[in-house]
């Protein structure tokens, strides 16, 4: 699996960016977002239980990592018609407002190294990456356990103030190398 201080992978997918047939599909790249931040999350299959309430809860932040010039990304194994199908049918994910890219052919996935072998799916991990486009986070967690959208935010605000952060330290306090002058 990439970790911290890798390049993250070039890749050109198709999104879902809407539920309406007629301007849902865009194709998204790395090019796409270049120097902004980005947060890709990536969860196992559409149409499954634990995975709509982590989509909502970026989609629910999502104004919030845009105010840090972080752009937000989902991705799953699934077609861009399966995202779509799911964002039209499930109340909570009709109107998200980031993409949900779609890596049928597994590439992204193989070469973030967070394709789930005996399931054949992603497993449920999370990137953030610098404008440089440098992985400065990764997180994954088991296929049964969703993450928590509020954690990966505070891990966005303390990369971004490049300085040491303590444990549980949160936007607005003082840092470790505020602290100590």
């Amino acid at each position: 699996m990439l970790t911290i201080g890798n390049k993250f992978p070039e890749f050109n997918l198709t999104a879902v960016v809407s539920s309406d047939p007629k301007t849902a599909f865009k194709p998204v790249s790395n090019a796409t977002y270049k120097g902004k931040w980005l947060v890709l999350f990536a969860w196992p299959k559409d149409f499954t239980f634990v995975c709509p309430t982590e989509i909502a809860g970026f989609g629910k932040l999502n104004k919030d990592f845009a105010d840090r010039d972080a752009q937000v990304l989902g991705i799953s194994t699934d077609s861009d018609y399966v995202h779509l199908a799911w964002r039209q049918s499930h109340k909570d994910l009709k109107d998200l407002p980031f993409p949900m890219l779609s890596d049928i052919k597994r590439d992204l996935s193989l070469s973030l190294g967070i394709l789930n072998d005996a399931a054949g799916v992603c497993n449920r991990a999370t990137f953030i990456v610098d404008p440089n486009g440098i992985i400065r986070h990764v997180s994954v967690n088991d296929l049964k356990v969703g993450r928590n959208v509020n954690e990966v935010l505070r891990i966005l605000d303390a990369l971004q103030t490049d300085e040491l952060c303590q444990c549980n330290w949160t936007k607005g306090e003082d840092t470790l190398s505020k602290k100590a002058a």
